[in-house]
């Protein structure tokens, strides 16, 4: 008697690809990306085709996520020192020869214009925590030290661009990734603590510091032009100062509730600078109120918390370390955006994930959210 084998359906079959996601995370992101999509449509309705290319650049970055979730942290790992190599070579690359927009060299030619500086957001904890998993069980003072050395590289390289921002982002990346391998508090409140005293001098001497003629070392003109914006927004209110402003009056006009969907006048009345891409917060808030920023601090910090959980669960060394500094990178872009355009942090150029326009972030943030499920994953593996 011939056997008969049943051919199943396709969505039995495409089925088991998806039972791998992580379903808080993914509902965390959803969230995300429809009030991305909402305010995108609102902030970038005369831009021309600003809301479609968002949600295509959503759709790319959800297929990056999807495929790399099929890919087991062990190959991960395989790739982290030749993902490491490419980005740390192009960086010096771009140092050569590379292209020059309006006075920072961040660009090369290798058939396409690429910006290398993004590829060591992922390749620079991919890098980190491979190097620690070698040497799991027998960590030195000296295995940190070389750590910070390969931090140091192409962090130096990016502020050299000058690049504040995407510097900011990957060193955050590598400190969490050496904090997390066990590197003792001893070594970290320090320059904490310099750094607050270094703070609150900036800030009782600004007058002086901040005076015309006056030059801080190590920092480019633009970087302090910033930081002094940042204590007296006023000083320049139609140039330097204008961002900040506009970004704190669109934030106190929504109130709690907000103006309304669409309705936003310093959005639409074209107040808000680059308000769908580094400024979307203020167009948000403006429309959506406090309740609506509620909801957007809300999810972010759900998303931070299934990573960190994430992170805790994961099998090994390896996937632990990368998965907490993969979700210190949402947590950096959320921080530092929000900072920014409230007015407490110096305006940089860090995108809010899911909600400001930009092809290029998006693709990373995708790339960091398959990680995250591709770890999620291996834990459940490993529990079967």
């Amino acid at each position: 008697m011939a056997t008969v084998f049943e051919n199943p359906p396709l969505w039995r079959r495409v089925l088991p690809w998806f039972q791998g996601f992580d379903g808080p995370l993914a509902f965390a992101v959803f969230m995300l990306a429809c009030a991305g999509l909402l305010t995108m449509y609102s902030s970038g309705y005369d831009h021309g085709t600003r809301f479609e290319d968002h949600g295509r650049n959503m759709l790319i970055a959800a297929t990056i996520m999807f495929v790399v979730a099929q890919v087991p942290p062990q190959r991960l790992m395989a790739l982290a020192v030749p993902l490491y190599v490419i980005g740390v070579t192009l960086l010096v690359a771009v140092a050569v020869f590379g292209i020059t927009k309006k006075g920072a060299k961040r660009w090369i030619n290798v058939g396409v214009t690429i910006q290398p500086s993004e590829i060591l957001k992922i390749a620079m904890p991919l890098m980190l925590a491979w190097w620690f998993q070698k040497r799991e069980g027998q960590l030195r003072p000296l295995d940190f030290m070389v750590a910070a050395v390969l931090l140091a590289l192409p962090v130096g390289l990016i502020i050299k661009q000058p690049d504040l921002g995407t510097a900011l982002l990957i060193l955050a990346a590598g400190l969490s990734v050496i904090f997390f391998a066990g590197m003792s508090w001893k070594l970290v409140i320090p320059p904490v603590v310099l750094g607050l005293v270094g703070v609150v001098l900036i800030v009782a001497f600004e007058p002086s510091l901040c005076a015309d003629g006056v030059r801080w070392p190590v920092l480019h003109d633009y970087q302090q032009q910033r930081i002094c914006t940042l204590l007296d927004p006023t000083r320049d209110p139609l140039g330097k100062g204008f961002h900040i402003i506009q970004g704190m009056i669109a934030i106190g006009s929504g109130g709690v509730l907000g103006v309304g969907f669409m309705k936003g006048t310093q959005t639409h009345l074209e107040f808000i600078p680059e308000r769908t891409t580094d400024f979307i917060f203020a167009a948000f808030s403006e429309e959506f109120g406090l309740l609506g920023n509620l909801f957007l601090i809300g999810a972010f910090t759900f998303l931070i918390l299934r990573g960190l959980a994430i992170a805790l669960e994961a099998p090994t060394l390896f996937s632990r370390l990368l998965a907490g500094s993969v979700t210190m990178i949402f947590f950096v872009y959320a921080f530092v955006n929000m900072g920014m355009v409230s007015g407490i942090l110096p305006v940089v150029g860090v995108p809010l994930p899911f909600i400001s326009y930009g092809g290029t972030a998006m693709v990373t943030l995708g790339l960091a959210l398959g990680i995250l499920m591709s770890i999620s994953n291996s834990k459940r593996l490993v529990q079967s």
